[in-house]
């Protein structure tokens, strides 16, 4: 005779055997059954009792991007299942394998306007690779393995609905998961015709680089190969930041809106790229459109999606750059190179021109001179989504085995708090940041409460500058349009966190950010650390009149003076400096008529 065991704790078992840990989630009584089990099971299993479904969901998110492992949250039926949806899109746009455990009322009652019914299975469709409601206690089991091994295999979400009595019914505890078959895939090797068509390409380039995503993140040493041995300037999506360390002369930042000056400026300046590993969405709008473009992915369907190839390659990225730098003969460093270098020098002096700056309300620039300066090596960091984005991808080095995760393409506020918390589980030994806006902030701040149940030692930072920062920048510099739903009240988010039972800290000037760090060093607690932020606004790369050859002199003194911008030179005058020529290019922003244009196409997760 076979053992038995609930439906319930089959299910844990099962998630237990797949490596896993934790679970994030909050209780219902639809989901009593499944709380048993995690009582019977916590000696293998922890449970984390967020404040609100949605972190849970994040956290998972977060959790799945750091670690690259599946992470499990829950939620209870009816409004605790709906509250998973913004964490689990963000998985879904980002591509990371989560399981999402619903919660359902009696199999009996559905259907049939209970209390919290809905149904459930049909909301989850768009956000899930997979989602099934159990049918039999028996099979419970094997839908949960199903669903783990759907979700690593298309790196998506996978759901899972079990109803209430499912999860109490007792069955024989036979199933064997098919966690110990798990393997790592296996990518096609690129074809030596392609690699052959590649390098002719690059040799016969003017003004050649590389722009990479999160497809090259163990690929950094083949990267450099290729752009040393080739002299092509490479510049990043903002979610592969820390593949290759910042201070790499050649490695120019991101392209974008919340990008550097010079990430932001070469692109329209290339006449080909190597893409490799990319997939964001905007990158159709960062480039030359007439330059050629060699590809590299190992998914057939993102070949040709953001910009028209002339050679695709369907290869693993680390093993097809190795291919292309093993290839032909060293390159001499063409006008272009040599201007994408001096560009960056130029920026990054003029950033570190307000380093040391004492202007009140602050500067961004000290602040995060002293978190370069103060988080180990070891560090992660929880961004949040708006201006912090634009001054973490600017400001913040990420360098030796540092980590970092943010909201990419789904671009959710909120996202900073959970995602610290993730971090701080899977990680507990390293020092954890979360970095958020006043706005982001506010909106799952409850989670505080979580850092301090767990007793997790979190350094939250907030940027308050009482106003929705990137969406005031859209209204002005964009849409051309008055302010309107912006502006956030003053909030004293120190004596918030004190309350709570964390330490918490304002900051209005640079030394009493240093005295913060120390002091969050020396206590155990959660802390929060109240920046009061300067109102102006991050230097904008998207309307950027710095050049004389493009824009009137009057628009670009405006835009000197309002950005403190006197030593901060265009790309077009580096090019020239080292004897280049501009490519050809059809891009509207270096037509003067442009200018004036409104753009009423929302630029909110434009940081991708």
């Amino acid at each position: 005779m076979a053992e038995k065991i609930s439906g319930s704790d089959a299910a844990l078992k099962v998630i237990e055997e797949w490596g896993v840990d934790h679970i994030y989630g909050y209780p219902g009584g639809s989901f009593d059954s499944t709380m048993n089990a995690l009582y019977n099971q916590s000696n293998k299993l922890k449970f984390i009792q967020v404040r609100h479904e949605e972190a849970g969901a994040l956290a998972a998110s977060a959790e799945a991007k750091l670690t690259g492992k599946i992470a499990v949250t829950f939620g209870s039926a009816g409004p605790g299942a709906v509250h998973l949806m913004n964490g689990l899109y963000d998985a879904r746009q980002d591509h990371v394998p989560v399981l999402a455990i619903v919660a359902q009322v009696p199999s009996t009652k559905m259907n049939a306007d209970n209390f919290q019914a809905i149904d459930e299975e049909p909301i989850f469709d768009d956000v899930s690779v997979w989602n099934r409601t159990v049918s039999s206690a028996q099979s419970v089991p094997a839908v949960v393995d199903e669903a783990i091994r759907q979700a690593y295999k298309h790196n998506g979400v996978a759901v899972v609905t079990i109803p209430k009595d499912f999860g109490w019914a007792m069955i024989d505890d036979t199933f064997v998961s098919n966690a110990k078959n798990h393997v790592d895939p296996i990518y096609p090797a690129p074809r030596a015709e392609s690699i052959e068509k590649a390098v002719e390409l690059i040799k016969s380039a003017k003004a050649p680089m590389i722009y990479f995503g999160i497809g090259a993140k163990r690929a950094a040493k083949e990267l450099q190969a290729v752009s040393e041995k080739y002299k092509m300037p490479l510049v990043s999506s903002v979610l592969a930041k820390g593949i290759l360390e910042e201070k790499y002369p050649a490695y120019l930042g991101s392209a974008g809106r919340v990008a550097p000056k010079p990430g932001a400026e070469i692109g329209f300046a290339t006449d080909l790229i190597l893409w490799v590993g990319n997939d964001s969405p905007f990158s159709r709008f960062l480039f030359n459109p007439n330059a050629k473009v060699i590809q590299i992915d190992i998914d057939n369907e993102k070949i040709g999606k953001r910009h028209v190839i002339d050679v695709p390659l369907l290869a693993d990225a680390k093993e097809a750059l190795a291919a292309i730098a093993a290839k032909g003969e060293e390159l001499s460093p063409t006008p272009f190179y040599n201007a994408a270098l001096e560009d960056k020098k130029n920026w990054n002096e003029w950033q570190d021109s307000f380093k040391n700056s004492e202007e009140v309300p602050l500067r961004p620039e000290p602040i995060f001179d002293v978190l370069n300066k103060t988080a180990s090596d070891q560090a992660v960091f929880a961004v949040d989504v708006g201006n912090v984005n634009i001054n973490f991808e600017r400001l913040l080095d990420i360098r030796a085995d540092q980590k970092w995760t943010t909201s990419g393409q789904y671009a959710t506020m909120g996202y900073g708090l959970p995602a610290s918390i993730a971090a701080k589980i899977a990680f507990p030994h390293r020092d954890v940041y979360s970095l958020s806006g006043d706005g982001g902030f506010a909106m799952l701040m409850e989670e505080i409460l979580t850092q301090v149940k767990y007793q997790l030692h979190v350094v939250n930072i907030v940027f308050s500058n009482e106003t929705l920062g990137f969406i005031e920048a859209e209204q002005r510099d964009d849409t051309h349009q008055p302010l309107s739903g912006v502006d956030l009240p003053d909030t004293d988010w120190a004596t918030t966190a004190k309350g709570m039972g964390a330490e918490g800290f304002t900051v209005r000037t640079l030394q009493e950010m240093k005295d913060a760090i120390k002091a969050a060093a020396e206590t155990s607690k959660p802390v929060v650390i109240d920046v009061k932020l300067t109102h102006e606004m991050p230097l904008t790369t998207e309307h950027m009149f710095l050049d004389p050859a493009v824009y009137p002199q009057d628009q670009i003194d405006e835009y000197v003076a309002k950005y403190q911008a006197q030593d901060l030179k265009p790309f077009s005058y580096f090019l020239a400096q080292a004897g280049g020529e501009q490519a050809k290019s059809n891009v509207v922003e270096e037509k003067p008529e442009a200018v004036e244009s409104t753009d009423v196409v929302s630029g909110a997760s434009q940081h991708v």
